[in-house]
């Protein structure tokens, strides 16, 4: 094969390698597609007060592999929030995360956590949040670090639904999908 026709074919798999990376990028969601929904999401006033989350984790076949309840306290001062949640999960298994939130204006978020990696950013518009983060997540006596792809969608003023996926060097591991209740 000649250094021209190697190179033309190795410019074929580029073009093809990026024409393919656009179009899952165009296909991707992002808050700003849900500007004009409603009801409007104000974090800081849906995260406030007594909140109960019930959720499913499933894995890449689908299959729930785990449920969970979660109790959660949340409260605001100001630009600063702090979400306790409480899991329970179905095998007895507790669980304690608490959430720091600071809001940056503009419907931009940041967060921490004593099991997140860094900071959790996400953006709100219209009736969605997204959410992105690495948690440690434990799974026997090993931890691994995950990325969590989080869309929050507010239903009602007192119900809404969250999609996360879950994935590790872009691998998709499984979903978890939880339906919080404000009290």
């Amino acid at each position: 094969m000649s250094v021209f026709t190697a190179w033309k074919r190795g410019v074929r798999w580029a073009t093809i390698s990026v024409a393919c990376m656009s179009l899952i990028a165009c296909a991707s969601p992002k808050p700003a597609d849900y500007a004009d929904e409603k009801p409007v999401l104000d974090l800081r006033e849906y995260f406030n007060g007594d909140i109960d989350a019930y959720g499913i984790f499933t894995d890449r076949g689908g299959h729930v592999v785990r449920r969970f309840v979660v109790t959660i306290k949340a409260r605001w001062e100001g630009e600063k929030g702090v979400l306790e949640e409480d899991f329970v999960y179905s095998d007895g298994e507790k669980q304690r995360r608490v959430w720091t939130l600071i809001h940056q204006g503009d419907g931009k978020y940041i967060g921490t956590a004593d099991d997140v990696v860094g900071e959790a950013s996400g953006q709100v518009a219209g009736n969605a949040f997204q959410w992105s983060y690495v948690l440690r997540l434990p799974v026997g006596d090993r931890t691994y670090d995950v990325s969590f792809n989080d869309w929050m969608y507010l239903m009602s003023d007192k119900v809404m639904l969250n999609k996360a996926t879950m994935s590790k060097f872009g691998i998709r591991l499984g979903e978890v999908t939880l339906s919080f209740h404000k009290r």
